[in-house]
């Protein structure tokens, strides 16, 4: 079998090839290579190549491929079955794990993907206040519900994509989109539209559009507010939440949101995602209140059991020191060798989180990241995964590291870094 074969039997029966638009290597020329296993922080293809990892199945591999004690879990729990459609121990577990390290979190509800978790969430909110209007960021990616998909990051900064068919004008037109970064874009949109938005819905920190980190005190200004406006402050941290810290970005930057998304690594390698506030918030969703969301998949004992097994291994002392580390020493190699060699790059690093951008100013916004050189970013990637590091295939989103991630990979991501800039 080869990579070759399995792309024209993959674009035979699959849309496209693949089944998430970004891994079709469409933005950096080429095609796919197809993975047989991983292990640790490596990937092996079809063929028997092995490639550094910076993807992590898009962030949700936080301890790595096939760590011990995920595996442990999960065959303990196929042991006993695969899906019940009912309640199991494993559901109220996790949540109570995830409740006890972000607080804001008193009761969730799981479902089975991120952008289920913000679609239930804004329902909610609209619920909740009885307002329409959202308020997002330029270049932040919520999913790809209809009401979200202006000016997104992810797939659709990645393939160019201002606006999707099928969606309805109408579907969109309660949605404002603002500069991330940008208090007093924030503050004209709540004077303009006074008592009528629902929720400010924001990735604290921005990974879809490449990795954006909010500014001093730009996450506090949102949550006064929206206190101030009585609306809804939403933390989408499927990307964020257990990986810039245990508690997430908000307990980081010291911010507590009325709601919060989560997904990737809860599920510890499966698919999942959660929402989840106060009580009183939680109390308006069925079958408690008149708020009705469902999934038959939810809270899926599998996925349960896999999230348990990484929640309690990333409380082990040290694991988000260590990721802050790694991250820092590979942000300061990569600059040390384009600044040696002369080309201008920009990288942000925030904990296990990292994107490299080719430009030579600060970026801090949406717009700042789309005006990089994506052109350069697809002869890096090519060059980086003729030497074995795989980075994402995308120069909108971010590389991910995990605890399996040291100084041995840093070394070896610095060497093809240097090598692949030499064919500038």
């Amino acid at each position: 079998m080869t990579n070759a074969t399995c792309w024209r039997e993959a674009q035979r029966y699959l849309v496209g090839g693949v089944n998430s638009p970004v891994r079709s290597f469409r933005a950096v020329g080429g095609r796919p290579f197809f993975v047989d296993r991983g292990q640790g922080p490596t990937l092996w293809d079809v063929e028997g190549n092995r490639y550094l990892d910076y993807v992590c199945s898009w962030g949700a591999l936080i301890l790595g491929h096939r760590p011990p004690e995920v595996l442990k879990a999960v065959n303990e729990a196929l042991e006993r079955g695969t899906t019940f459609g009912t309640p199991t121990p494993w559901e109220a577990e996790l949540a109570k794990e995830i409740s006890q390290a972000v607080p804001s979190m008193e009761q969730i509800r799981f479902v089975s993907s991120g952008t289920e978790a913000v679609m239930s969430a804004l329902r909610l909110a609209r619920a909740v206040t009885g307002r329409n209007k959202i308020l997002k960021f330029d270049g932040a990616y919520h999913g790809h519900s209809d009401a979200l998909l202006t000016k997104a990051g992810s797939g659709m900064a990645t393939l160019g994509l201002p606006a999707v068919p099928g969606v309805p004008r109408q579907v969109t037109q309660d949605t404002i989109t603002i500069p991330f970064n940008d208090p007093k874009a924030v503050e004209q949109m709540f004077r303009r539209h006074r008592k009528q938005i629902a929720c400010v819905l924001v990735e604290p920190v921005l990974a879809n559009v490449g990795v954006i980190p909010p500014a001093e005190w730009f996450l506090q200004r949102l949550r006064a507010l929206t206190k101030e406006d009585r609306s809804l402050l939403i933390f989408d941290e499927v990307i964020t939440g257990f990986r810039v810290a245990y508690g997430g970005a908000q307990a980081r930057f010291g911010v507590k949101p009325d709601i919060t998304l989560l997904g990737k690594v809860i599920g510890g390698g499966f698919p999942v995602g959660a929402y989840g506030a106060n009580r009183r918030l939680m109390q308006w969703v069925a079958p408690q209140g008149p708020v009705y969301q469902a999934g038959t998949l939810a809270g899926h004992p599998v996925a349960m059991a896999a999230g348990l097994a990484t929640l309690r291994a990333l409380r082990r002392p040290g694991v988000y020191s260590q990721l802050e580390k790694t991250g820092a020493g590979l942000r300061k190699g990569l600059l040390r060798l384009s600044v040696g060699m002369g080309v201008p790059i920009v990288v942000n690093q925030i904990g296990g989180l990292l994107s490299l951008f080719f430009r030579s100013s600060t970026i801090e916004t949406g717009k700042q990241a789309r005006a990089s050189n994506t052109r350069r970013y697809a002869r890096y990637f090519r060059g980086m995964l003729a030497r074995g590091v795989y980075l994402p295939p995308s120069a909108y989103e971010a590389w991910f590291l995990s605890t399996a991630h040291g100084e041995r990979e840093i070394e070896k991501t610095l060497k093809a870094h240097s090598a692949a800039l030499e064919e500038f």
